[in-house]
Parts: structure tokens; sequence; C-alpha cells
């Protein structure tokens, strides 16, 4: 995702989106943490089949529709302002709750993971983005979403972090290696305060930094707990988009800065500099902390600029491959996992295009204002894409149409899924699906392997060196509506089952519970 935003003690940009469906899971196992390993946790998109299918959401855009893809698209437009020696070897770590994602698919291509937080555990649902830094959670909000309201006029609250129920929660001060930007600071004792300011309809998150302890688990058959303190925005105050529905419980940053997730992990020494996230055909997914890959997959040097202040997955691709037309041309783009379709600017916007809709048999249909493609036609295109990146490699897209659906699920439209840039380039997730990548930090590189993120079984584990810097109702309907005031926390029953299987039973919780009106 990508946002455009400044902050007073830590850099972060990411995406939201005013269309997004807030769904919450109840995740019940609280559970203590402790050891090393790799992390991981579940991911779960918005629009996925079996997320709908369980939510019987007559209201919600159909998946294939052209409402679908438009309100996806749209979301992108309102977020597409972005700042542009040895140790053991470790585990891969995920989240207590489990390693598996799920794409909730109503209102865009955007992920979430079900994260437990503090002393009793609490679950919130976070938005995932490879391009934001910093982890924020509602916290003793005036102005956030406190939960979802059935049609039926049933309410189910969200969890609300708050320090004071939390005994191992601590405000972070303006002299911690987590407060970035001491210069606002009044003095070095002084708490160390944030505020996130997005270009998109007055959005922002502003608050405080805490530390606490993010519960993980080994990412193996062992599933080993591990507590890991971590330093996070307590966000006292969220405007705009917010408020209206976009990452509604909190939003989980994956970039490059000192205050990321991986970069924490990394700087304890509790796992390898890297994580992957997979992106399956189906919807499903995972995500691993300390997971560097396997020894076959391919892979590509990110571009770092000396000085950048926000660097990003940034790569290079320099060559396309449309059928049989191979064109060379170098240009820049970012992977970004928040993003729900694929922008490019020219000449590779055209190029690709063009060739692509040249190699047609069948004649392109008339443009249609009412959807964000250019290039679409009424049978099925049957043509390869192949990107080559720097260092050689392909990159094959395995998913690059948009198929547009009739009420019984029968295709009527096939559209190239890419939407021309006025800026950047961005890869999103429709070209990252069916692949697992790896956003290996320790190297520099990005890898990519082709999965359907199910058999996972090769993943690669590195010596872990210490970072020098710290790192439902089938009836319900969607009417958006934010409130202000406190509300209790409520904790989480313990349980004895596996977190692999409690993460599906999250999922399937949430499902039910997701009511379609934020209150």
């Amino acid at each position: 995702m990508a946002f455009t935003c400044s902050r007073a003690s830590s850099s972060s940009s990411f995406t939201a989106t005013r269309l997004l469906v807030s769904v919450f899971i109840l995740g019940w196992a609280s559970r203590t943490c402790s050891g090393f390993g790799s992390y991981g946790f579940d991911i779960h998109h918005r629009f996925s089949d079996p997320v709908k299918a369980i939510l019987g959401s007559d209201e919600l855009p159909e998946k294939g529709s052209a409402e679908y893809y438009a309100a996806m698209a749209h979301r992108d437009r309102l977020i597409r302002g972005r700042h542009l020696s040895t140790a053991d070897e470790t585990t891969p770590l995920t989240f207590v709750y489990g390693n598996e994602t799920y794409q909730i698919g109503a209102f865009g291509h955007l992920h979430y993971a079900n994260v437990s937080v503090g002393t009793p555990s609490t679950s919130y649902l976070v938005a995932l983005d490879t391009g934001s830094d910093l982890l924020w959670l509602p916290c003793d909000c005036s102005s956030c979403v406190r939960g979802i309201k059935f049609s039926n006029g049933v309410v189910k609250e969200f969890e609300i972090y708050s320090p004071n129920t939390s005994s191992t929660s601590k405000k972070v001060s303006c002299n911690s290696t987590y407060c970035e930007q001491t210069q606002h600071c009044a003095s070095a004792a002084s708490d160390c305060h944030y505020k996130i300011e997005y270009l998109s309809n007055d959005t922002s998150s502003t608050g405080f930094l805490v530390e606490d302890v993010l519960h993980l688990t080994t990412d193996d058959a062992k599933q080993k707990d591990v507590n890991a303190q971590i330093g996070f925005g307590c966000g006292k105050e969220q405007t705009g988009i917010f408020l209206d529905g976009a990452a509604p419980n909190g939003l989980l940053g994956l970039g490059m800065d000192d205050v990321s997730i991986p970069s924490m992990l990394a700087s304890q020494g509790l796992a390898s500099n890297s994580f992957s996230m997979c992106f399956g055909l189906d919807g499903s997914g995972r995500i691993s902390f300390g997971d560097n890959g396997s020894l076959d997959q391919a892979e590509t040097p990110f571009n770092l600029k000396n000085g950048l202040a926000n660097p990003t997955y940034n790569i290079t691709i320099t060559q396309l491959a449309i059928g049989e037309s191979v064109t060379d041309l170098e240009f820049y783009a970012i992977f970004d996992s928040g993003t729900s379709f694929t922008y490019l600017n020219d000449p590779a916007y055209t190029e690709i295009t063009e060739n692509f809709n040249s190699a047609q048999k069948n004649k392109q249909r008339s443009k249609d204002s009412s959807i964000p493609f250019e290039y679409c036609y009424d049978i099925s295109p049957n043509q390869t894409v192949n990107l080559t990146l720097k260092g050689g490699k392909q990159y094959s897209l395995r998913d690059p149409l948009v198929v547009f659906a009739n009420e019984d699920g029968t295709p009527i439209l096939y559209c190239l899924g890419i939407v021309k840039s006025g800026d950047v380039n961005i890869i999103g997730q429709n070209f990252m699906t069916g692949y697992r990548v790896i956003f290996d930090r320790e190297r520099m590189v990005l890898g990519w392997k082709e999965s359907d993120c199910y058999n996972v079984e090769d993943t690669v584990t590195l010596p872990v060196t210490k970072s020098k810097s710290p790192a439902a109702s089938p009836s319900s309907t969607v009417n958006p509506e934010a409130t202000a005031g406190s509300t209790n926390t409520s904790h989480i029953p313990p349980s004895n089952h596996s977190p692999k299987l409690n993460s599906f039973a999250c999922a399937l919780t949430m499902v039910l519970f997701a009511c379609f009106a934020i209150v």
C-alpha cells in the first residue's frame, strides 16, 4: 500500500481505503512465549471467496463484477501518495495464531493478519503493508473505529489497546532507540509522540509510542512460543478514511525502517532479517519472519540509493516479453503488497499493453469509463506475459487478467490487470499471485518462486546476526459509521489448541462476527 505521510517520531507510508470492510478475527488462544525461532501469522484478504462465502454478504460488490474492480481501483487511487559474527540457526517465526493468510476480497486485495499483543494477550486484525514501517493499534482512543455492527443491530466490538491493562506495557521515552525524531521532544525523558498524516482525505493517526510483547511462535512442527519486545504506535486519534473502515483495527508495516516488525525481530536476534509472503491463486497465503527462501528461487537485487530517507522494495525490470514479442526496456518498480493492481507509466505501460493487444485475435472492447482497465476482451486472451528482472531471471505473470463475471459466476469480460500510472511504477498484489515472495533485507534481494502456498517445506534459514539498530449474518448490510469514545478491552480466554488450528478457527470467527457498520 502506498501513502505519503509525515510523522513526529517515526517515518512511515502506507495504503488505506475508504471502501475497506472491517472484519474482526476473534483469537482465543492466549499463549506465553519464550525462545528463539522464525515467526509467522495469518493474513486475511478482504474479498476472498472463503471469507465471503461465510459472510453471505449480499450488499458487498460481487467478485468479478464491474463494481468489485472499480472499488479496488478507487482504493488504490486514494492511497497512491508515497514517500517515494555467528549465532545459532533459528527457525522462521509466525504469529501465534498461525502462518496461514486469507484474502478477504469484497473491497480490494488488502491482506490482514491476526496479531496478539500484551499481557494478558489481546488480538487485533491489522492491515499488512510492505510499503510502510510502523505498527500502530487503536489505543485508549478518542477517535477511532470501535467495532462493527450487523444490520439487525447486533454489535461486535474490536479490541482497543490500553497500556494500563497490559502488565508488560510501558511508554517509549524520547531517549529510546525507537524514537527516531527526537527534535519533537521537549526533553529526553518526554514521551515519544507520533503523528502520521496522509494525503488522502485528511487522514491521519496520532498518538505516542509504547513497548509491549508481540506473541509469536516458531513456524515449524514444534511451535515453540516466543515473546518479542516491540515498539509500536498507541493510536489515540484516527481521522479520515480510518474512520470509514480502512485499517479499522490497526496497521502493520513491513518496510525497511528500524521501527518495522521484521527489523525489530532481526535486531533482537529472534529471526534473520528476511520475511516471506505467499499469495495463492485461491486467495490463501502465508507469512513467515526469518524465511530466507529456497535454494532454487529466482532473485533480483533491491535498488537502494545512498541517503534515501524511506527505502522501498524497489527493483529493476530490464526486458518485457509478451508472447513472441520481446522488448529491451529498463525501468524501476516497487513491489507493494498493499496495492490491488499493477500501475505502470510510459513507456512501460504502452509497451506491454499495445504488444498484448496486437497479439490478440479477438477485438478489444471499447473503453468503459466505469472500468479502470483500458484493454478488455469478450474472449479470454491466451497470451503469456514475462518480465526479466535485473540479474537475468524471469518473472512470469501467473494471473495477469482481471475477469468480470455476471451474477451466476459466468465470465463476461477479460481485462489486462494494469492501470496507467502518472508517477511511480508499482507491481501490485495481482502480479504477485501464484508466488511466494521473499523480502530478504539481509542480502538486499527480492526472491520469488511459484507456489500454491500450501507446500512450504523448502524454506531455508540462515544464522542470525543481531542488527546494530533496534529495530455472520447473511443479511448484513454495509453502512460504515464511526463513533468516538472509550471502551474496555475484553480478554481472550486461554486455549491449548495448536496455533495453526487456532488461526483457521480465528478466521472463521472473524467472518462470523463481521458486522458491516463501523461503530
